[in-house]
């Protein structure tokens, strides 16, 4: 059953790739999309320009495929003019039309998570590089870091923004900011501003509403990214430092009396602000309940979790009344999360540990995304090509969901087919005729060529930049 719906699916790609025809203004930037996107679907190995172009690109008459094809590749990415913000856009409206309606048959509706990944880098030319904390080695490196908004439903996950994160030292740098294309208007945003406006103009462009916005402890503990959903009356579940303080009374009830002729008091008395850590410590063991989250590989996957209606501290004063929930595991009682929601007061906490459950969603999202598509394998420097990359990535991810919803509509349990399946059957569907024998050479003489002319140019760099030495070397 899977191999006919599989097989109509692939025939469906370049339909696909019409749906997004009008965000290529040019008939040779379509051709380039949709060549980047078979690639990302159908490559094996590393998934970047030159591998894309030479195997995947339309052979130009009798010649084999060669550096013109790779160098028109590479200016599709970097040069073309066609806008990543338009890509996504119309991801969106794919989505909402074809994959988030799913959501009507969960309670939670659409989830927006919000979260970063980190891009390993050996140089310091890459737009945005620096030496920062990268999550995919656990530790500080140079990398570049990425922050992404990813909307989650039963049918599957759908990147609906990006913004790569430009640090300080880059902002101030206009030579770096010209040689790597950053547009003018691009300001220095900390991570939490940037997520706050990928949702923002998500929202505003029409296609997605989110009934729930996730985020890990960075975004948590952060006052004015929570300000922010608050004002869009956005509700939200999202992670916060064990440390971070709460009101557990109502602050404006502790405001002390006037004494005296002094000044009146308007600040209220902070003996009732604790942080979360103390609140854990004085809970009683009756308070917590176990919540079963879903099936696991290795079954039943289960925590704790009680909760208390507080008030915020925001920017040192008080802010609204929240839930914080707080989740610890069933094993290790001292392995406790602390979780923040705007949420009413009737929000029954199963529904609120469920909202938070799904971060693991976007985690899922970016192993596909690094392991399936080369997420991380693109080796340009521009800002441009950054995020020209990372939307096509975005739209082959979309593909690949679709098809899978299409595969797991056909079966009775719907949770048997994995993106990662998907992927497979994917390639096996639409993979390209095996490369004959003189393609095979011809690949071979160009990275020779390829790899001499390298060595050439390096050497010559080289020697201009040591011309004394090479004189006393005769180099």
């Amino acid at each position: 059953m899977w191999r006919n719906i599989v097989r109509a699916a692939a025939r469906k790609l370049p339909r696909f790739m019409e749906r997004f025809a009008d965000c290529f203004a040019r008939p040779a930037s379509r051709g380039h999309a949709s060549t980047y996107v078979a690639g990302l679907l159908q490559a094996e190995g590393r998934k970047s320009v030159e591998p894309i172009a030479l195997r995947f690109a339309p052979q130009p008459s009798a010649e084999a495929v060669g550096a013109k094809e790779v160098l028109a590749m590479q200016r599709f990415l970097t040069d073309s003019p066609w806008d990543a913000q338009d890509v996504q856009w119309q991801i969106q409206a794919v989505a909402a039309e074809e994959l988030l309606p799913s959501a009507a048959a969960s309670p939670l509706g659409v989830v927006g998570v919000i979260d970063e990944s980190s891009f390993e880098k050996s140089g310091p030319h890459s737009v945005g590089v620096k030496r920062q904390y990268c999550g995919h080695l656990g530790k500080t490196d140079n990398c570049q870091v990425g922050v992404f908004l990813v909307a989650t439903v039963p049918a599957g996950e759908a990147l609906l923004d990006h913004q790569l994160y430009l640090p300080k030292e880059w902002i101030k740098n206009r030579q770096r900011r010209k040689k790597t294309r950053v547009p003018k208007q691009v300001q220095f945003q900390t991570k939490p501003q940037l997520a706050a406006e990928l949702i923002r103009r998500t929202v505003a462009n029409g296609h997605v509403r989110f009934d729930w916005i996730v985020a890990d402890d960075h975004y948590g503990e952060n006052g004015g990214f929570l300000d922010a959903l608050d004002s869009a009356s956005q509700r939200y579940m999202v992670e916060t430092p064990v440390t971070t303080t709460f009101w557990i009374v109502n602050p404006a009830t502790q405001i002390p009396s006037d004494v005296g002729s002094g000044r009146p008091h308007t600040q209220p008395s902070r003996e009732y602000v604790l942080s979360a850590r103390d609140i854990i410590a004085a809970l009683p063991p009756a308070v917590w309940q176990p919540i079963k989250l879903r099936e696991g590989a290795k079954g039943p996957l289960v925590f704790e979790y009680a909760r208390l209606r507080v008030w915020a501290v925001r920017h040192r004063r008080p802010g609204p009344a929240v839930w914080l929930v707080l989740q610890r595991s069933v094993d290790n009682a001292r392995e406790v999360k602390v979780w923040v929601s705007n949420a009413d007061e009737q929000t029954p906490l199963d529904l609120l540990a469920q909202a938070g459950a799904t971060r693991f969603r976007v985690e899922l999202f970016f192993e596909q995304g690094k392991g399936e598509l080369g997420m991380g394998h693109y080796e340009a420097r521009a800002w441009t090509s950054w995020h020209h990359h990372m939307a096509l990535v975005g739209m082959a991810h979309l593909f690949a969901t679709l098809v899978r919803q299409e595969c797991r509509a056909e079966k009775e349990e719907p949770t048997e087919l994995t993106l990662s399946q998907s992927f497979e059957l994917i390639r096996a569907a639409i993979t390209r005729p095996p490369q004959t024998y003189d393609e095979s050479v011809h690949l071979a003489e160009y990275y020779i060529m390829r790899n001499a002319t390298a060595t050439r140019s390096h050497r010559k760099t080289w020697l201009q930049k040591h011309k004394r030495l090479a004189e006393q070397l005769m180099l």
